[in-house]
C-alpha cells in the first residue's frame, strides 16, 4: 500500500496540471497570444505570395509594352510584303528624285516628328496669325482638302495621281524644289490634271532652326523652280514637319504667302499598312479639315500603304457627305501669289 499511494498522488498532481493548462488555453489572453504566434508564422508566406503576385503583374505589363513597341515593326514588314514589286530603278529614282540633303532630311522625318509642337501651340499661332497660318477651314462647311507632301517622287506620285484621276478627286501637292528640278514633268502633270501646288521648301530642312535669311532662300528658290515649270509662283507654303516660328510668319504675311499645316495627320510617313492610314484619317476628320498625306518619301521609305488606302478613303469621305476640294478652294484664296510681290 505504501508503494501505491505515491503513484496515486503523482496521478492526481498530473490531472491537476492538465486542468490548469486547459483552463489557461481557453482564456482570451492566451488565445490572443496564440493568434499572434500564428500570425508571425504565416506572415512570411503571405509576403512571399504578395511578392510573387507583383512580379507576375510586372512581367505581364512588360510583355504587353514589348508587344506594343513591336507592332510598328510588324506593320512595316507586313506593308513591305503587301507592296507590289517595283521595276529596276535608275540611280536618280533610287534617291527618290531629290538632292542628298533632302533625302537625309526626309529619312529623319520619323525622328523630327516627335519634336513637332503640340496642337495647342499651332492653334495659338492660327489665332495670332489669322489668315496667314492655317490648320483648318470653316467647320460650317462639309468641305475637306487632301494634301500630299514631298513631291514629286517617281515611285509614288504617279500612283497617287492615277487614283485621284480615276476617282475624279482634286488634291493639293506640296512641292520640294530640288525634286521639282529633277522631275519637272511630274509637277506639270499635277497641274494639268487640275490639282493645286504649294511650296514645301527646296531641300526639306526644319525651317524653325534656320535664320530668316536661309528660310527666304528655301522658299524663294522653290518658288522660282515651280514658276519655271508651270508658269506661276504658289501662294501656299507648308513648312517641313510643320515647324515654323513667329518671325517667319511675319515675313510670310509681309510677302503675300499663306502657311498651311493640317489638323488631320494620317501618319502614313510611318510606313503604315492601308488599314491604319485609313483609320487615322477617318477617326479625326471634321468639316473643314486639312488632311496630311504623302506622295513622296525618303530613300527606302515605303508609302504603298497610302496608295492602297486612298481609293477607300475617298469613297468613305464621300459616303459621309464630305466634298473634296483643293486648299485654295477650301480657304477661298488664290493659288497663285499676288503679282507685284517681291521675289
Amino acid at each position: 500500500m505504501n508503494i501505491k499511494k505515491p503513484s496515486m498522488l503523482r496521478r492526481c498532481i498530473a490531472c491537476g496540471w492538465c486542468a490548469v493548462l486547459l483552463f489557461s488555453a481557453s482564456s482570451p489572453a492566451v488565445q490572443a497570444d496564440a493568434a499572434q504566434q500564428r500570425s508571425r508564422l504565416t506572415a512570411p508566406a503571405t509576403a512571399l505570395q504578395a511578392v510573387a503576385a507583383q512580379t507576375a503583374h510586372e512581367t505581364a505589363l512588360a510583355g504587353a509594352m514589348r508587344t506594343e513597341e513591336e507592332k510598328p515593326r510588324a506593320d512595316i514588314v507586313r506593308t513591305m510584303r503587301e507592296a507590289p514589286p517595283s521595276a529596276p530603278q535608275t540611280a536618280d529614282e533610287t534617291l527618290a528624285a531629290g538632292d542628298p540633303p533632302a533625302e537625309r532630311a526626309m529619312a529623319g522625318e520619323r525622328r523630327q516628328a516627335r519634336k513637332r509642337p503640340s496642337g495647342g501651340n499651332w492653334t495659338e499661332l492660327q489665332r495670332r496669325y489669322r489668315g496667314v497660318f492655317v490648320l483648318w477651314a470653316s467647320r460650317k462647311s462639309m468641305r475637306v482638302a487632301l494634301t500630299f507632301d514631298d513631291v514629286p517622287d517617281p515611285r509614288y506620285t504617279p500612283l497617287v495621281l492615277d487614283v485621284l484621276k480615276r476617282k475624279k478627286a482634286p488634291a493639293t501637292f506640296f512641292v520640294v524644289g530640288s525634286r521639282a528640278k529633277k522631275h519637272p514633268a511630274l509637277v506639270r502633270r499635277i497641274v494639268a490634271e487640275g490639282h493645286a501646288v504649294g511650296n514645301h521648301s527646296y531641300d526639306h530642312p526644319d525651317l524653325s532652326r534656320l535664320p530668316l535669311s536661309a528660310v527666304k532662300r528655301q522658299i524663294e528658290k522653290t518658288g522660282s523652280e515651280i514658276r519655271r515649270t508651270v508658269g506661276f509662283t504658289p501662294r501656299f507654303i507648308r513648312p517641313p514637319y510643320g515647324e515654323i516660328g513667329a518671325a517667319q510668319l511675319e515675313w510670310a504675311k509681309e510677302n503675300g504667302y499663306t502657311v498651311v499645316n493640317w489638323d488631320v495627320d494620317s501618319s502614313d510617313w510611318r510606313q503604315l499598312p492601308p488599314s491604319r492610314v485609313f483609320g487615322n484619317v477617318t477617326r479625326s476628320v471634321r468639316p473643314g479639315s486639312i488632311i496630311l498625306l504623302h506622295a513622296g518619301g525618303g530613300q527606302g521609305q515605303n508609302l504603298y500603304g497610302t496608295v492602297k488606302a486612298l481609293p477607300q478613303l475617298i469613297d468613305w469621305l464621300r459616303m459621309k457627305h464630305y466634298e473634296l476640294v483643293t486648299v485654295p478652294e477650301l480657304l477661298g484664296l488664290p493659288e497663285r501669289r499676288e503679282p507685284g510681290m517681291p521675289d
